[in-house]
């Protein structure tokens, strides 16, 4: 029997370094590409402003970058540490992006990074943006092949099980390639970050504005925000409708479980603006729907069908059944390897073999079952719907605001060529905002993939490694320890960098602030005028 308690230790720590190696995640994606517009405005205008402005946040890039690759690189080692049996069981496809994003990948940026951040006196302009271009390029390069490793455990396509070997092997490299889950997820992140970066340039710009310092910088620097943030908060939503496309077909529960709904309605159906959901009585309280939208949304027609939990939960049970006749086809093979009539059944069943697999949780031999512990088994493939529903919402809601947000700033910018100073105040202000929506739409994506660490292949509570409770525990402990510190260090150097301002030195000898921290200016006026 699975030690769960063990499991569910394992997949906290797991979620808490993720989690924390996405805080920086998003920015290295956006500031990449927003360092590769400001400097491509250098390069065509030859204007030192764009110079300073790109050094600037190329400091806080690289504060930021240095964090990520630390943080990433022991959430890797967590696959090994913590979930042995999963790295063994699927490691021969899982393996496979990770290696190739660090070939292809993280070598480029990691190479590039120390010319772009030395290189501006020994490259031509054209030369040094091209090495800021392939930074960018490394960076989201990275995230492609992660996110198919990820996309991948969503939607496990080009891929079997080999009871001679009793493993997951590849069977189309093609197909893990380009899953359509991994795809969506791929546009969808990359987009968020887009938006985290915009957000955080917006808002330091403002403060600087409110402060009215480093004008010339700030200005620009909300014109290119402004505007490339609004471009990708509008692609999030698309790509986000993309993603719900997606998994109604590929993760049917995920979708039932972040709208909550139990039953199947008849298509079109109609999308849950609120609720409360009631995971005992399988209902939805004070529910409020936009009819339609949903089944436009998820399916792009009027006659396609969202099913809900229970009939889905019903599926379950279907395939649990069929998985035992799987599961005991591989033990008679592996007993047998010529058993020719064992083959036939398991290449009738293999694809619910890993259903078979959840009644692990409560007996050791599956064929053993009895109906009401099938039961249980097909109501553990529910995930938390309470926490799926209310993260989607949340997110979604976000999501809208910063179009609004980006929306009033470009026409404060451009249209109006001046910002009044409470719309600076919000602008600073929200920037915890898309860290915000970017967690919060990592846990819809991963507790909603519950209970499985592979889609109808692997259970979570069955990947774990061989450890105790006082080890996971004791290497948790350390992890949020170290991470604390270095949230500390992070935080620390963001805040001296943007105090100091562009030309200052991030840690300067002897403990001196720079000239930037002696700086006198005006008051600021009321608002602030952008045709200067």
């Amino acid at each position: 029997m699975p030690d769960l308690l063990l499991a569910d230790l394992s997949r906290w720590q797991f979620a808490l370094t993720a989690l924390y190696h996405f805080l920086f995640v998003p920015l290295t994606l956006g500031l990449s590409m927003l360092l590769v517009v400001m400097e491509g405005a250098y390069v065509m205008t030859g204007k030192e402003v764009w110079k300073r402005t790109t050094k600037f946040w190329q400091n806080l890039f690289g504060i930021n970058f240095v964090l990520g690759v630390a943080t990433g690189i022991t959430m890797e080692f967590q696959f090994g540490m913590n979930w042995s049996y999963y790295s063994h069981y699927v490691g021969d496809i899982f393996g496979a992006p990770l290696a190739i994003e660090g070939l292809m990948a993280f070598f480029l940026e990691a190479t590039l990074v120390g010319l772009m951040f030395f290189g501006w006196d020994k490259l031509s302009r054209p030369a040094h943006w091209m090495v800021t271009f392939f930074v960018a390029l490394g960076s989201n390069l990275s995230a492609l092949w992660i996110l198919i490793a990820n996309g991948w455990m969503q939607h496990p396509a080009g891929s079997e099980f080999n009871p001679d070997t009793m493993r997951m092997e590849v069977t189309n490299f093609m197909e893990v390639l380009f899953n359509p889950t991994a795809q969506a997820k791929f546009v969808h992140t990359v987009s968020a970050g887009y938006v985290t970066a915009s957000v955080f340039v917006l808002g330091i710009s403002a403060w600087y504005v409110l402060k009215n310092r480093h004008l010339g910088l700030a200005k620009r620097s909300m014109a290119v925000a402004a505007s490339f943030g609004l471009l990708s908060a509008l692609s999030v939503v698309v790509l986000g409708d993309e993603s719900g496309y997606t998994i109604t077909d590929n993760q049917k529960m995920k979708m039932a479980a972040l709208e909550a709904m139990w039953e199947t309605e008849p298509a079109p159906a109609g999308v849950a603006v609120f609720g409360i959901p009631d995971e005992k009585a399988h209902t939805t309280h004070f529910e409020v729907k936009i009819p339609y939208v949903l089944g436009l949304i998820a399916t792009r027609s009027l006659d396609g069908e969202v099913e809900g939990i229970v009939p889905l939960v019903d599926t379950a049970k279907e395939r649990i059944r069929n998985g035992i006749l799987a599961y005991s086809a591989v033990q008679a093979l592996n007993a047998n390897p010529g058993d020719v009539a064992a083959r036939e059944v398991f290449e009738a069943t293999k694809t619910n073999l890993g259903y078979a697999m959840l009644l692990k949780r409560y007996v050791d031999d599956p064929a053993t079952a009895d109906e009401a512990t099938i039961e249980k088994a097909a109501w553990d493939t529910v995930p938390n719907v309470a926490l799926s529903f209310y993260s989607f919402r949340l997110m979604m809601g976000l999501g809208f605001l910063f179009i609004a947000m980006f929306a009033t700033a470009f026409y404060f910018i451009s249209l109006k060529r001046n910002v009044p100073r409470w719309f600076l105040r919000l602008a600073f202000f929200a920037i915890p905002l898309p860290w915000i929506a970017a967690e919060l739409g990592w846990i819809l994506a991963e507790a909603g993939r519950q209970p499985w660490v592979i889609d109808g292949v692997l259970p979570t509570f069955m990947g774990v490694s061989s450890l105790t409770v006082q080890q996971v525990i004791m290497t948790m402990v350390g992890f949020t320890l170290l991470y604390g510190t270095l949230a500390i260090i992070e935080i620390s150097l963001m805040v001296r960098a943007v105090k100091l301002g562009p030309g200052a030195r991030i840690l300067p000898k002897g403990g001196g602030g720079g000239d930037a921290l002696n700086e006198r200016v005006p008051a600021a006026p009321r608002t602030i005028q952008f045709d200067q």
